[in-house]
């Protein structure tokens, strides 16, 4: 009897101790192996993240054509799946995702709908022979074989697909732009460089299925007639360039790529180019100024890329998300994509959902679906408490709050709220949440990223970041909240690129939504969420503290002072507001006001 058991090994997985399930098992189907036990043949494969960050480590068991997922294993329960489950036939229900009682699966999964991740957490990421069994460089063969370039892009531009790094232009126009333009050679690029906080879509997808992005640009590159191309990805994603790198030598060997690709005549190759981790090389043109060995700074535009950009030569850009979908559609048609979704914006999107929220991991569904679905459906909602706001598209989002929930996932809805789509981070907020210190922290790390090439930009972002660095801690005025949205229409007006022209719709989204909290910080120097330590008060109510001492030995200051078994205080000069003392008190003597 042949029995396979997966193991999820991308980052999400080793982060929570998959490495050592892994190793577990391999040696148990070792063992198993000289033992020749029942005549069990195992197999055992690493596969990619399968978006249930949530319960990793994650591992697959697939005996007698049924599979059952487990999740949240350790070494200890490896071992008793494998004598159970693997061995014996009997499924630790336990432990298992989607039995019993455990409906996951249907309110998991089943609103979803796969294109990008269709093969993430299915097939081994370093194996070729297992990503083509799984139809992988089919539909590159058959547009290699079948169809003209004015074909492949009529099909993409039917189909309706944008970009999926987040300003969504239509990639079939992009694709056409840059194979009309003159100029020779020609250049593709894939902007892997993912530098939102909370998203992590393109590290899983290169991580899960490095063959699909390779094949979505080799008929990318077939379109526009590239002959080089690039996959820009920031170095820290080890794991994800040691698979794509891989997945290059391998798709090399095979004759995928290089010169007279499977015959045809076709010439294509590709190489990586580690970024150092600049949010601002996010930016086209900054990324390319990068690739050529300059630093990473954007330019004025036109001309754009595709008649001007790798080494002044015409170069299309499309991000991992993107590429990944265009097999899908080559292999299935343009009216099958383009069923999918709105009006206007077509297909899938993947989504990053992180934050507080029960389900966190990787999403991927129909362009349409309300927000209150995904996070509420889909994500669970939150472990405590009620969904107060949703920060969408990163430091150049916004965030949507609960009485938006019912906000649908296109470009138009989502950009009406004044967030924006972005790559597909989805960060998901509670009432624990101070929105004044989320824009403080969102405005923080695109000041730091600023190239400082625009004065704006520069200056602006930094001027911001004073204001709301002062509303936090009780120092703000009441004009305070007018210089915000003076200084961020100024910045939005003046800023050259992207990282400038979005940087204040963090500020922006949170004075349209949240204008009350603001308010409370400046006008009763008091933070409604608890979280703003210049304006919190600790104080230990007399009729319930016991005088345990516990909080007066945690306090790293000194601060509570009091004798044994009678009422403690803190001293509100010394005290630093580090909560050890609401942590240490066990009868709910420390109050915060």
């Amino acid at each position: 009897m042949s029995t396979r058991i997966s193991v999820g090994l991308a980052t999400c997985g080793l982060a929570c101790g998959a490495q050592a399930v892994y190793d577990e098992l391999a040696r148990l189907a070792r063992e198993t192996s000289a033992q020749a036990r029942n005549g069990d043949e195992v197999t055992l494969r690493k596969v990619g993240c399968l978006g249930m960050c949530h319960r990793e480590p994650l591992v697959e068991v697939e005996r007698d054509g049924t599979r059952i997922l487990y999740g949240e294993v350790s070494p200890e329960i490896a071992a008793r799946i494998f004598e159970d489950h693997v061995l014996g036939g009997r499924p630790v229900a336990e432990h298992a995702i989607g039995l019993g009682t455990d409906e996951e699966p249907d309110t998991f999964f089943a609103p979803q709908t796969r294109i990008v991740l269709r093969n993430c957490g299915q097939l081994d990421p370093e194996d070729l022979t297992e990503a083509r069994a799984r139809g992988v460089y089919g539909a590159f063969e058959r547009v290699l074989k079948g169809m003209d370039p004015e074909e492949v892009i009529d099909t993409v531009t039917r189909s309706g697909l944008r970009g999926r790094g987040g300003a969504g232009f239509p990639t079939g126009r992009k694709w056409r732009f840059c194979r009309e333009a003159e100029g020779e050679p020609k250049y593709l690029v894939c902007n892997a460089d993912e530098g939102d906080p909370g998203a992590f879509m393109d590290r899983s997808v290169l991580e899960g299925d490095p063959h699909s992005v390779i094949e979505g640009m080799l008929i990318a590159a077939y379109a526009i007639g590239a002959t080089q191309g690039y996959v820009y990805v920031r170095a820290e994603y080890p794991l994800a360039i040691r698979h794509l790198r891989k997945a290059l030598d391998d798709a090399r060997a095979a004759g995928l790529l290089g010169a007279d690709i499977l015959g045809a005549g076709f010439a294509f190759d590709l190489a990586i180019k580690k970024g150092a981790g600049a949010f601002v090389c996010g930016e086209e043109t900054a990324l390319i100024a990068s690739i050529e060995g300059r630093r990473g700074m954007p330019r004025l535009r036109p001309p754009f890329p595709a008649q001007s950009g790798l080494w002044g030569r015409p170069t299309n850009i499309n991000n991992v998300e993107t590429f990944a979908a265009v097999p899908w559609i080559l292999a299935r048609g343009a009216e099958a994509f383009a069923a999918i979704g709105t009006d206007k914006s077509k297909g899938t999107k993947v989504f990053a959902l992180a934050g507080k929220v029960r389900r966190g991991g990787l999403v991927e569904v129909p362009m349409g679906m309300p927000l209150r679905e995904v996070i509420e459906g889909i994500g669970g909602g939150v472990p405590r408490g009620e969904v107060k706001a949703v920060q969408m598209g990163g430091p150049s989002g916004g965030c949507i709050p609960a009485s938006l929930m019912d906000t649908r996932v296109d470009y138009e809805e989502v950009t009406a709220t004044g967030a924006i789509m972005g790559s597909g981070g989805m960060v998901v907020l509670d009432e624990s949440a101070c929105m004044v210190d989320i824009a403080r922290f969102f405005l923080d790390f695109t000041q730091k990223e600023s190239c400082g090439k625009c004065t704006f930009c520069r200056v602006g972002t930094k001027r911001m970041l004073e204001i709301l660095t002062r509303i936090t801690e009780g120092q703000g005025q009441p004009e305070d909240l007018d210089a915000l949205e003076e200084l961020s229409a100024a910045t939005k007006r003046a800023s050259l690129c992207g990282l400038g022209q979005t940087a204040p719709n963090p500020v922006l989204t949170t004075l349209r939504y949240f204008r009350d909290e603001y308010e409370e910080h400046i006008r009763d120097k008091r933070c409604p969420a608890g979280r703003c330590k210049a304006l919190l008060t600790y104080t230990i109510d007399p009729e319930a503290c016991v005088g345990c001492t516990a909080c007066a030995k945690a306090c790293p200051v000194g601060a509570i002072s009091g004798e044994p078994k009678q009422a403690h205080v803190i001293d509100q000069v010394t005290c630093i507001r580090c909560g050890r003392c609401v942590d240490a008190c066990r009868f709910d003597a420390v109050k915060v006001t």
